[in-house]
């Protein structure tokens, strides 16, 4: 296959879904492009904004595993090595290596971008990791009752009641695109959204400034994969169309050309353990 028969295929999101994603679609012949989202702020990621005053990267600490070269004995290491969490000590308790490296990486280099673009060089990752922005910015919910949450943390795991449902998100401050983000959009024959919590792992990204229009004006096929649950704090009681109700706010109507929705079961011992996380 030629270079220019190879497809373009953007995948935007954050977190497990997006690493799962990736995780597939690296076996097959396509230039891959994940759109991170930078918003995260909890644990490890609270103490680089908070500490350090760099952008949260646990996100991409999991997009770069899932590409990451996983062939012989010292890459597969490597990989495990990123993902590895300290669970001792007052300080460590809670970090991950992953972050830690790119932590210190960007002191050595002097810039968090050239430190995930050299990560991606030594993890022999294919294809490219690109976050959605590099401004400093936090996800702000506004809920049905008026209380306003601050915070991709306090969204993702409330200590109000999830019950309540979202009627809007916004980036405080507002937040510009990362240029190589946007590039990526245009070049892609293939883009996909999800799965991922629906304000914090996916609509964090499309209130990113350039990202909607972005997709909007893309001539690629548009893909939304559905999550297996709802989530408490977010999308409690949701259903399928409710979840494209939403996404359709912020990349208009029609936009999609396929979704995706599990009609199968799920094992009891997933189902039970979602219902401990009132999904």
């Amino acid at each position: 296959m030629s270079k220019s028969q190879v497809k373009n295929v953007v995948v935007i999101g954050g977190g497990t879904g997006t690493f799962v994603v990736l995780s597939g679609l690296k076996k097959y012949p396509v230039n891959l492009s994940a759109i991170v989202s930078m918003m995260d702020s909890g644990g490890s990621n609270r103490v680089l904004r908070d500490e350090f005053g760099l952008l949260p990267t646990s996100d991409i600490r999991q997009c770069l595993v899932a590409l990451a070269a996983n062939g012989n004995g010292s890459e597969i290491l490597l990989r495990k090595l990123f993902m590895h969490r300290f669970c001792r000590g007052k300080g460590m308790n809670g970090m991950t290596f992953g972050n830690l490296f790119m932590a210190a990486l960007t002191d050595i280099l002097g810039s968090q971008e050239k430190a995930i673009i050299q990560t991606q060089n030594i993890l022999k990752i294919k294809g490219e990791i690109l976050p959605v922005t590099f401004d400093h910015s936090h996800l702000v919910a506004i809920y049905e009752n008026g209380r306003k949450v601050v915070g991709e943390h306090n969204i993702d795991e409330p200590k109000h009641n999830g019950k309540i449902g979202i009627k809007k998100v916004f980036l405080s401050p507002p937040a510009k695109a990362y240029p190589l983000a946007i590039k990526a959009i245009k070049k892609a024959d293939l883009i996909i959204i999800g799965p991922g919590d629906l304000y914090t792992s996916i609509i964090s990204n499309l209130l990113v400034k350039g990202i909607s229009a972005a997709i909007k004006k893309s001539h690629a096929k548009k893909v939304f994969i559905m999550n297996l649950m709802t989530r408490n704090g977010q999308t409690y009681g949701f259903s399928a169309k409710d979840h494209i109700k939403v996404l359709e706010r912020y990349i208009g109507k029609d936009c999609l050309d396929f979704i995706l929705v599990n009609s199968k079961q799920l094992p009891i011992n997933v189902s039970k353990k979602y219902q401990a996380e009132q999904a």
